[in-house]
């Protein structure tokens, strides 16, 4: 699924808040009926979406496994609209999903960027987008990230980062890119050249050099403590605190009435970017 694939519901009533043009909700969950799933995405303030998401559950060699992902572009949507198409096919035709999952995760991001890349040589315009992705085989969850989407857990009922912010001003990144011969500035927030916001994206193909598509990956075991999972773009994060996030969420069974909860929380709060959040939780222990 995602924005420009279908058009779930739209937030007219004049007694919400206004979410822009269009918003779309949906959900579902897994034929074994261990998680539940769901999503909002919203244009917000912006005059155009730049957000896509991808929640699919699919059979791989056998087993069940999810797959979420959040995806936030800049310069325009192509970027983050081509990494939601290509970026989990690549990964479930891996030889080695199943079998080493964190490097088919590592080696299917680094694929899909240089596939992008191939296409963009052709574009004038630079773009680029984040990519922050939740994957559940058995009883593991690993989230792997570039950019700053960010995937937040509830364990025993208290908040925690499973990814980390790429942002330019970072000690580790800012070295990283110093390194490559780029340099950091000041316009307005701490920018990558003066221009990216972000040290880590697909695309941007001017500023490959400094801005890699490696992502961070976090595993998680899957048991009785986890509650569930927030992904969500930073027209969420940047007006809701990973504890604030987890505590709307903690009473809400159904993901998706989560999902839509935060994303009007963020539009109320003033967010002026497109807003994005997927909710997965975990409705019973894996053995």
């Amino acid at each position: 699924m995602g924005y420009l694939d279908s058009i779930i519901s739209s937030m007219a009533n004049s007694n919400e808040p206004n979410f822009g043009v269009s918003t779309v909700t949906g959900g579902g969950q897994s034929h074994d009926s261990r998680l539940s799933y769901g999503y909002a995405s919203s244009l917000g303030k912006r005059s155009s979406m730049e957000d896509f998401y991808e929640t699919k559950v699919d059979c791989v060699n056998g087993k069940i496994v999810g797959l979420f992902g959040v995806f936030d572009g800049h310069g325009g949507a192509r970027v983050a609209e081509y990494v939601k198409r290509n970026l989990f096919n690549n990964l479930v035709k891996h030889p080695k999903f199943i079998s080493d999952t964190k490097s088919a995760i590592a080696e299917s991001y680094s694929h899909t960027d240089t596939e992008l890349l191939k296409l963009e040589s052709s574009q004038t315009r630079d773009a680029g987008s984040t990519a922050s992705t939740a994957i559940i085989v058995d009883n593991r969850l690993l989230v792997a990230n570039v950019g700053d989407s960010r995937a937040v857990i509830c364990r025993n009922g208290k908040a925690f980062a499973v990814s980390r912010d790429h942002k330019p001003d970072q000690s580790d990144e800012r070295r990283r890119i110093e390194d490559a011969g780029g340099f950091v500035m000041w316009a307005g927030t701490w920018r990558v050249g003066g221009v990216l916001a972000v040290s880590r994206a697909f695309g941007d193909k001017l500023l490959k050099q400094f801005v890699v598509a490696d992502p961070e990956i976090q595993e998680e075991k899957i048991d009785a403590s986890l509650e569930f999972l927030i992904l969500a773009s930073d027209g969420l994060w940047d007006v809701v605190t990973n504890e604030e996030a987890v505590a709307m969420v903690k009473p809400i069974q159904g993901p998706e009435d989560a999902a839509k909860l935060l994303m009007r929380e963020a539009s109320q709060r003033g967010s002026a970017d497109n807003i994005t959040v997927v909710v997965v939780r975990f409705v019973k222990e894996l053995k």
